[in-house]
């Protein structure tokens, strides 16, 4: 596993060493804290219950409230999972991640790679997203192997979370510096693998494209197709499922080997319609309390006007 070579401040330390000691625990202790968190979040607090239920409502217009309840209640539980196996993360042996993250279909991603094609991989907030940067555990270390983040207001906080995102030695790569360090790693002539989480909320400047999403009209990041088209990348979705608590398994689609051939758009509509597959498939596991649609397509026309709103959404 990596070391972390990054300089890191006191509180940065501080807050590592923290994660650590809980990330020290066996998982049957782990499991039990996670359960205290999502009794306290969803119970006793109702941590964005508003958020959750109206994004829960609106995804699943035909589903009655009971099940929509269930949902929600292990969301809860699996939000607990998500903040301990995050944690976990940064003290399991490469054994035992190897054993806990699983990944299907890696050969097809080799070839390519080996072929001297870079590849982009689209992912959501889904399962336990932070356990895919083991990815580097699975291909020739030579490669460059990076991944798109958006870092935390809380300095101490990103740095502790970034030094456990590189354990298993992929880079991180902020979402400003994407473009510079994909151009650095073009120019150095060997092949790189990018991952993007892709279903996050843009603001109006970034805004170029309205998906259909869980039935509802959703402001999508371009990013990634504009960067896969620009770098003639291999395209892949990282579909994710929980086997049982604590064990994931990726499976690699492939979207696309010639993204320039594709309509505008196409390969973004495309990542929303396999994410939302993923989701019914197993409804829980993605982030509901994250307000997902809280800028509409009517937010964007009022804020640039009717003309250069189309403008806009007329182009990469």
């Amino acid at each position: 596993m990596k070391k972390d070579a990054r300089k890191i401040s006191f509180g940065g330390r501080l807050l590592k060493m923290f994660f650590s000691a809980i990330g020290s625990l066996p998982s049957g202790v782990l499991y039990g804290v996670s359960d205290t968190v999502a009794f306290f979040a969803g119970r006793i607090v109702g941590y964005r219950r508003k958020v959750i239920r109206k994004n829960l409502t609106a995804s699943f217009p035909d589903m009655e409230t009971a099940e929509l309840r269930k949902i929600e209640r292990d969301f809860y539980r699996f939000l607990g999972d998500y903040f301990v196996e995050t944690l976990r993360l940064g003290r399991m042996s490469e054994k035992e991640i190897r054993c806990r993250m699983c990944f299907e279909n890696g050969d097809e991603v080799q070839r390519y790679l080996e072929a001297g094609r870079n590849v982009t991989l689209y992912l959501g907030h889904y399962c336990n997203w932070e356990w895919v940067s083991s990815i580097p555990l699975h291909f020739d270390r030579k490669l460059h192997m990076g991944q798109i983040y958006h870092p935390l207001e809380n300095k101490a906080a990103d740095e502790a979370f970034l030094s456990i995102r590189g354990r298993c030695g992929a880079t991180s790569i902020k979402m400003a510096d994407t473009l510079p360090t994909l151009m650095k790693w073009r120019r150095e002539g060997t092949p790189f693998m990018v991952g993007f989480i892709a279903d996050q909320v843009p603001l109006f400047d970034g805004m170029h494209y309205f998906a259909d999403f869980l039935h509802q009209e959703t402001s999508t990041f371009t990013g990634p197709e504009r960067l896969s088209r620009m770098f003639d990348s291999v395209v892949f979705y990282c579909d994710i499922r929980r086997d049982k608590r604590g064990y994931y398994t990726c499976r690699y689609v492939r979207m696309t080997d010639n993204p320039k051939s594709l309509p505008q758009f196409e390969l973004t509509q495309k990542y929303y319609d396999m994410l939302s597959e993923s989701i019914h498939r197993q409804p829980a596991l993605w982030l509901w309390s994250h307000n997902r649609w809280k800028r509409t397509k009517a937010d964007f026309f009022r804020y640039y006007g009717e003309e250069e709103a189309r403008k806009r959404l007329s182009h990469l």
